[in-house]
């Protein structure tokens, strides 16, 4: 699975960073995915960021 986060929409709030920072973090004021392909054992933490995320700027696919 691969994790995409959508800058335009990302108001850099850091809920995703908090819910997988395996995965996410904060770069220069928005998130950014930090691996080219999700671990399986993250699918689950990284799938609940995405669906926390207020303004809906990440994807997994």
């Amino acid at each position: 699975m691969k994790a995409i986060v959508d800058k335009d929409l990302c108001t850099g709030c850091g809920l995703c960073e908090d819910t997988c920072p395996e995965v996410f973090e904060i770069k220069d004021g928005i998130a950014a995915v930090k691996v080219s392909k999700v671990p399986d054992d993250l699918v689950d933490s990284c799938r609940e960021a995405a669906d926390d995320c207020p303004v809906e700027a990440i994807t997994c696919e």
